[in-house]
């Protein structure tokens, strides 16, 4: 039972320890992180001062009206 329950501890730990995911940004459609990849832009940096890499197909658009 000792045995079990220092599994889960030490399973429980490592959880919280290892660097599984990136931070969201730019409502939820971009990843901060420190490169950019394939053709992703940069439009904001995220609160750890990595870059907020988004997307081609979520990236704004520029105004068509404005001359």
């Amino acid at each position: 039972m000792k045995l079990l329950l220092l599994t889960l501890a030490t399973l429980l730990l490592l959880s919280q320890l290892s660097p599984g995911g990136t931070k969201k940004c730019w409502n939820l459609h971009g990843k901060c992180r420190q490169k950019c990849f394939g053709k992703e832009r940069v439009y904001v940096y995220c609160t750890n001062n990595k870059m907020c890499c988004v997307k081609p197909k979520y990236q704004p658009r520029e105004n068509p009206w404005k001359f």
